[in-house]
This record gives structure tokens, C-alpha cells and sequence, in this order.
């Protein structure tokens, strides 16, 4: 399974994803704007559902579900004022994408 060479960290600050040839994707909590699953039609043999984690500018990370520690990611997005637990269920095999949260334009960060 490919998907678990990724390894999320979490911390109180920020959410990292550290892929397998080495690089570092990271958002801060308090500069994340937006959550987004993105499906493919890649799978089986490649992955194909990830989490967009989008922050101000090019900040963000793309995480495949199956990732290491993406149940931890899981239980900390729900966490999200709003978080859209029913966008998770719609996932499919087709190249799609459903927005779970987005932070509301009067939200301080």
C-alpha cells in the first residue's frame, strides 16, 4: 500500500506530511482555509482519494487517505467548526471533488 509511505504529523500548530522521496508539506491551523477530498479514477493500483488541506498562497498539503496517521487527521478535521462529515461519505471512483469545510470570512485567525 503506497498510500502508507506518506506520514501525517500533527501538533497544535500545524499539520505536516512528509511524502516518501523526502519533501515536507505543511499548514498551520490557524491559516488553513479550506479542506477538500479529491478523488480520482487512479485507483486501485495507485491512490486515488486524497485530502487537500489548502492555506493562504501555495501553503497546504495533498494527502492520500491511508497515509500514516490519517485517522488522527480524520479526528482532528472533524474537530472543524462545520467540518461536513457527510462530504467524507460521498466519495466515489470518479475524479470529483467535495469541499468539508471552508473557514467563514469573519472567522479571526
Amino acid at each position: 500500500m503506497p498510500e502508507s509511505q506518506f506520514v501525517v504529523r500533527l501538533s497544535e500548530s500545524q499539520v505536516s506530511c512528509h511524502r516518501p522521496e523526502g519533501t515536507i508539506e505543511t499548514v498551520r491551523w490557524d491559516e488553513l482555509e479550506r479542506v477538500v477530498i479529491h478523488t480520482t479514477s487512479d485507483g486501485p493500483l495507485l491512490p486515488d482519494c486524497f485530502w487537500l488541506l489548502i492555506g493562504p498562497g501555495t501553503s497546504g498539503c495533498c494527502i492520500p487517505w491511508g497515509a500514516t496517521g490519517d485517522r488522527e487527521l480524520l479526528a482532528r478535521l472533524q474537530q472543524l467548526p462545520g467540518f461536513d462529515n457527510q462530504a467524507v461519505l460521498k466519495t466515489g471512483t470518479q475524479d470529483d471533488v467535495f469541499t468539508c469545510w471552508q473557514r467563514a470570512s469573519e472567522d479571526v485567525r
